[in-house]
């Protein structure tokens, strides 16, 4: 089963095995399950609790994910009308309560306050350009304490620079993706 017919599946946690439903009309390119199931293993010594934004969110499935292993709050930001209102519906009836924040993401970002989020989920359209600023912006705001992460996910043949102040934690690849966990040193 596709993800377009079926939707994606949670990997694990306490909604593992649940679907999430993709918009039929959306043009989204949702995080593969076999790098979920990696970053989310990188992760589970810190997700319990944790204070997480899927910037770019998409279908939700990273902050879904992070809800159903235990994070304490996860903050969704989604510029299109339609994918955000399919989340939020997925989230009722996954019965999680999370806000999800409609607009501009760098715009979400500029208004954050120092040491907002331990962990930020970085996936943006590829060809839309969104890497780089959101990168620059979530270090000038210093969204992330020391010791918090930034998931990056980007074309393989498109590798991003981590800003300063980060450091590779983990990296991976799968098929056309690269994925990799940047730690901030404190």
């Amino acid at each position: 089963m596709n993800a377009r017919s079926g939707g994606l599946r949670i990997i694990g946690g306490t909604l593992r095995g649940r679907r999430i439903a993709l918009p039929a009309n959306a043009a989204l390119r949702p995080t593969p399950d076999r790098v979920r199931e990696t970053l989310f293993n990188w992760l589970a010594p810190v997700m319990p609790g944790s204070r997480c934004l899927d910037l770019f969110a998409g279908s939700g499935a990273l902050g879904i994910e992070a809800l159903s292993r235990g994070a304490g709050t996860v903050t969704f930001v989604e510029q299109d009308p339609a994918t955000a209102r399919s989340l939020r519906a997925t989230l009722m009836r996954l019965g999680l309560d999370a806000p999800v924040w409609e607009g501009d993401a760098l715009a979400f970002l500029g208004k954050q306050e120092a040491g907002s989020f331990d962990i930020v989920f970085l996936d943006p359209p590829f060809d839309a350009g969104l890497m780089a600023p959101a990168l620059a912006l979530a270090c000038a705001r210093n969204i992330v304490p020391g010791r918090g992460f930034l998931y990056i996910e980007t074309r393989r043949d498109n590798p991003c620079a981590l800003p300063g102040g980060f450091r590779w934690h983990r990296q991976g690849q799968a098929g056309q993706v690269a994925f990799g966990l940047a730690v901030h040193e404190e």
